[in-house]
């Protein structure tokens, strides 16, 4: 991936991940592996939250799909080397939290997602987003 020609966006908006049960295989504890270190590039990169988090769900049976997605990852950030949080000297030490929700946004499970995300100044230092659990029947 060194080579790689880069991409503007982590994952294109457009497209849509799933379990893909047809799919060919890949080897689970490598793609943990990638995982595992993309997710710890989130704490510094919080551009790729979001993309790298849709793949970490599919980290129990890995498919090449699944694998494609990743390298699109490794392409954004491969163009993106200089990106990440910033505080510049003098900016406002300002602490803003924003919330949001949907109702039955997965198009898989019919789910609902809320989430936060909070600002220092102008720099996002941390973000949220939680799928809730089915309701039980009474």
């Amino acid at each position: 991936m060194e080579n790689c020609k880069s991409i503007s966006t982590p994952m294109a908006s457009a497209l849509s991940i799933d379990k893909d049960k047809s799919g060919i295989e890949v080897d689970g504890k490598r793609y943990r592996g990638i995982i595992g270190s993309l997710l710890y590039l989130t704490k510094s990169r919080p551009d790729i939250i979001f993309s790298v988090c849709k793949c970490d769900r599919y980290q129990a049976f890995p498919k090449e799909s699944h694998l494609k997605i990743v390298k699109m990852i490794f392409r954004y950030i491969s163009g993106t080397t200089n990106f990440g949080l910033w505080y510049p000297r003098g900016s406002s030490c300002c602490l803003v939290g924003f919330p949001n929700s949907n109702f039955a946004g997965c198009k898989l499970d019919r789910k609902s997602t809320s989430g936060t995300c909070h600002l220092f100044g102008n720099s996002l230092i941390l973000w949220h987003s939680k799928k809730k659990q089915a309701l039980l029947n009474r």
